[in-house]
């Protein structure tokens, strides 16, 4: 399994951005209020983030020879519960971006509330893709001397003739 890779992360908040002024262009073309997110959002982000470092901690503590062997796909799946982690904390960041652009763009002011909300938003999503980005690292194992140099042959599949 490959990390996340930087260019998926800014991939997921562009289309946030994008995602996130529509939204808010849609609602208020129709008469409706802006999209304000729940104060709530950012603290799910922070815990969401202190609990991969958590989930990751032990098989960090594994791969290094300081604790019992991990379940492999125990393994896996902190590894990619990091991993989707930080796509959602990016696709949401970028959509409070865009909700915030949108307000800034309009001829009536934010109110403090709103803007306040959608940047708290931001803020825990960033906590959350930097966590998840930690966590991910914290479950990479080291290499090995032997890694890096090929195998010995693989036996020859070919039936024999004796």
């Amino acid at each position: 399994m490959r990390r996340t890779s930087p260019l998926t992360l800014v991939a997921a908040a562009v289309l946030g951005v994008a995602a996130g002024f529509l939204v808010d262009q849609l609602l208020t073309g129709s008469g409706r209020p802006t999209f304000t997110p729940s104060i709530m959002l950012p603290v799910l982000f922070v815990l969401l983030g202190v609990a991969n470092i958590v989930l990751a901690l032990p098989i960090r503590r594994a791969t290094r020879g300081l604790a019992p062997r991990v379940d492999p796909f125990r393994a896996v799946r902190v590894a990619m519960l990091a991993k989707a982690s930080s796509i959602v904390g990016a696709l949401v960041g970028g959509i409070g971006v865009g909700l915030l652009l949108f307000l800034f763009t309009r001829p009536v002011p934010p109110s403090v509330g709103s803007s306040a909300a959608v940047t708290a938003a931001i803020v825990g999503a960033v906590v959350l893709v930097v966590a998840s980005m930690i966590a991910e690292q914290l479950c990479t194992i080291r290499k090995d001397d032997d890694d890096e140099q090929p195998g010995p042959p693989e036996p020859d599949a070919t039936p024999s003739h004796h």
